[in-house]
């Protein structure tokens, strides 16, 4: 584990609080993204499972090593779900948000492309073909399950959306503490689904843009891979 010092925090505050700024310049309106090349309707997602909270809360671990098969579309539906889906028809997610202001924005790479999770109408949008993640371990300190893994989930935070809501001190703040919630809820449903996971935090944000592609208004916070365990 890496411990971050008083000076490496104050660091990454002025770095993120300088992203926020920038929204001044970029706006907070609809991120442009190009153009969208396929889209894929998910099944609804399933509102009781067969674990309780307690289970699944004791059971959660972190699985570094996946076995081959890839995640059905249904297993995508329901971490999608999870990690920032809609629960009611005002647009409430599973993850609370300061504001809110819901400045995260889920990306799914998979061996087919890069896709966008759309919470509004649960869906994916394909956005780049052909696997990505090959690109992802030189960006996490070469930890090489995000190569191996079926699928990796990016979480990214829009900085400048919660700083039309909070200032520029505490805006940067408010968007990691949700990436940690909707985090939170990936793995937990992970473990639900008996799948493996483990949060890849230990990142470089502009080199995971670079592979993927994003928009310079979208800070990539979190990587986790997701597959079937391996045993």
């Amino acid at each position: 584990m890496i411990r971050v010092t008083g000076l490496c925090r104050l660091v990454l505050l002025i770095g993120l609080a300088g992203l926020a700024s920038c929204g001044d310049e970029t706006g907070s309106g609809p991120i442009e993204r190009g153009e969208a090349l396929e889209t894929i309707e998910l099944p609804a997602p399933r509102l009781k499972g067969e674990r309780s909270l307690e289970e699944v809360l004791a059971q959660r671990r972190s699985i570094r090593e996946f076995g081959g098969r890839s995640l059905s579309r249904e297993e995508i539906s329901q971490l999608a779900w999870a990690a920032q889906g809609t629960t009611d028809a005002d647009g409430h997610r599973t993850a609370p948000s300061a504001g809110p202001a819901y400045p995260l924005e889920l990306w799914i790479v998979l061996p087919e492309g890069l896709y966008h999770y759309e919470p509004q109408d649960h869906r994916l949008i394909l956005y780049r073909r052909g696997d990505l993640r090959s690109a992802l371990p030189a960006a996490a300190y070469d930890q090489k399950v995000l190569a191996q893994a079926p699928a990796v989930f990016v979480l990214c935070g829009v900085v400048d959306r919660m700083a039309a809501e909070y200032d520029a001190e505490i805006a940067p703040r408010y968007v990691q503490l949700e990436a940690g919630h909707a985090a939170q809820n990936l793995l937990l449903q992970a473990t639900a689904l008996d799948l493996g996971a483990v949060p890849v935090g230990g990142i470089d944000s502009d080199l995971v843009r670079a592979a993927l592609g994003g928009s310079p208004r979208e800070l990539p916070l979190y990587l986790i891979p997701i597959g079937a365990r391996s045993n």
